[in-house]
């Protein structure tokens, strides 16, 4: 099925807007939605997170009394529940609205482990919010979408929702958008001077998405393992209170966290609690590329916002913004001296290597090894060790 296809049969369903958050099983519709969309849908917005995304739809509904389009990978189903049940729900506002979702880890399915159990639970989830759906995949024809967009305008008509399940494939392949920004300094290059940096008993917590890959194929080349990186393959947005927490528990350690703009921007909230609670060793990096790469490099919602400026009135003691290797490099060398808790913003190009690797083991072979690195207390003197 072509994306504009798909676009304008929404269209002729009564929508006029779509809000949400890219995914790659999206990835073309949301590629169109940017860019030939306009011509569409009356506007687009890309939100931080998908319960934001149901509060656009919410506010659509209650001005025009037409229902919008909320697009969303599966696991942002865990970020929206509360705003469906809460508000949308039949039996407490009744707000229609169409649910686009990218099935990852269908069952059946080769996907990474953050999606595996997403994915089982996903169609039973809907069931159990009670939002009826259908299923689009390769085979789907235009005349069946057709059947499943007058099903939801039935719903809508009734104060309810509809979710259109899309698997991967679902789209013809088409020419992508080419995303891009003023930077030059390529993520890996920022990744592999931050690992370079790093002694023996740093601590390091990395984003889910291209991030974590980088740094898992970094330490391994250059460390020979992994051991003192958790990757926080999945749950965007969290990496930062998983570090945060370490960073306290582990006070006499560096507590280094790679984090991503769209991440940061998913739960900005985290900043602000982590200026309450700052911990003197916690070196907290933003690889601002602008972009949602993981997923087809999309444009976040907060293109050009400063988030150094923001972690800065936050609490964050001691602020940097760098947009070269050598800025770079001078600014690390600076930090391993500070005993403040430090924002580093790195400012990135978009793109990487078509052959970037993922991680070979599983996340719980993962946990442990790190675990089991933050046990040990073989690296020399000055190392807390502490137990709960």
């Amino acid at each position: 099925m072509r994306a504009e296809t798909f676009a304008r049969q929404i269209q002729k369903a009564g929508i006029r807007i779509v809000a949400g958050v890219p995914d790659s099983t999206l990835r073309q519709f949301c590629g169109y939605i940017n860019n030939g969309g306009r011509e569409v849908f009356e506007d687009h917005i890309v939100t931080a997170d998908e319960g934001a995304a149901i509060g656009i739809a919410i506010g659509e509904y209650l001005s025009t009394g037409r229902p919008a389009c909320v697009y969303m990978q599966n696991s942002g189903l865990g970020n929206a529940v509360n705003p469906i049940t809460s508000l949308a729900n039949r039996e407490v506002y009744g707000i229609p609205m169409l649910f686009v979702i990218g099935w990852r880890g269908e069952p059946g399915s080769e996907d990474e482990p953050q999606h595996r159990f997403m994915g089982r639970a996903t169609l039973g989830l809907l069931e159990l919010l009670e939002i009826p759906y259908a299923v689009i995949d390769d085979r789907t024809t235009d005349a069946e979408l057709e059947k499943y967009l007058e099903r939801a305008a039935e719903c809508f008509e009734n104060k309810e929702q509809f979710a259109l399940v899309i698997k991967r494939g679902a789209f013809d392949k088409e020419e992508e958008a080419v995303y891009g920004n003023v930077w030059t300094m390529q993520r890996e290059r920022a990744i592999e001077a931050v690992v370079d940096w790093l002694q023996p008993e740093d601590i390091v917590v990395s984003t889910t998405g291209k991030i974590s890959r980088e740094l898992y194929e970094r330490l391994d080349e250059v460390k020979g393992n992994h051991r003192q990186a958790f990757l926080t393959v999945g749950g965007m947005g969290h990496a930062n209170m998983i570090a945060c927490q370490l960073a306290k528990r582990k006070s006499g350690r560096k507590v280094v966290c790679l984090d991503g703009d769209g991440a940061i921007l998913m739960h900005m909230g985290s900043l602000a609690v982590i200026g309450e609670h700052p911990a003197a060793n916690l070196v907290h990096i933003c690889l601002n590329n602008q972009a949602h790469e993981s997923v087809g490099g999309m444009p976040t919602g907060a293109v050009g916002v400063s988030y150094s400026e923001i972690a800065r009135d936050c609490g964050y003691t001691e602020v940097y913004k760098v947009t070269d290797p050598e800025e770079l490099k001078d600014v690390l060398s600076r930090i391993r001296k500070s005993e403040k808790m430090v924002f580093l913003e790195v400012n990135v190009t978009i793109g990487s290597r078509g052959d970037l690797g993922r991680p070979r083991e599983t996340a719980e072979d993962n946990k442990t090894a790190f675990m089991e690195y933050l046990e040990q207390n073989e690296y020399g003197k000055g190392i807390r060790q502490e137990r709960v």
